[in-house]
């Protein structure tokens, strides 16, 4: 989290991208659940991460985590 906050701070333009990929992440109802946050629920966040990347850990850098919200945001939504 701390790097995305330094990221933020020298690049403000990817706000908007990594606001709205966090939000297409979030868990269903998560206002019902502790830390009522619209965060990823943990086991479908190492998912996502493992098919994307074939790691276990569950972790992303920050140049991983602003390139994926950009392509995100880049991609037309079909409805």
């Amino acid at each position: 989290m701390r790097g995305l906050v330094g990221h933020v701070r020298h690049h403000p333009g990817d706000v908007a991208a990594l606001a709205r990929a966090g939000w297409r992440l979030r868990r269903r109802g998560w206002w019902r659940r502790w830390p009522f946050l619209p965060v990823p629920d943990r086991v479908y966040w190492r998912f996502r991460v493992a098919t994307a990347t074939g790691r276990e850990d569950g972790c992303l850098g920050v140049d991983e985590v602003v390139r994926a919200a950009r392509w995100s945001v880049s991609q037309k939504r079909r409805r």
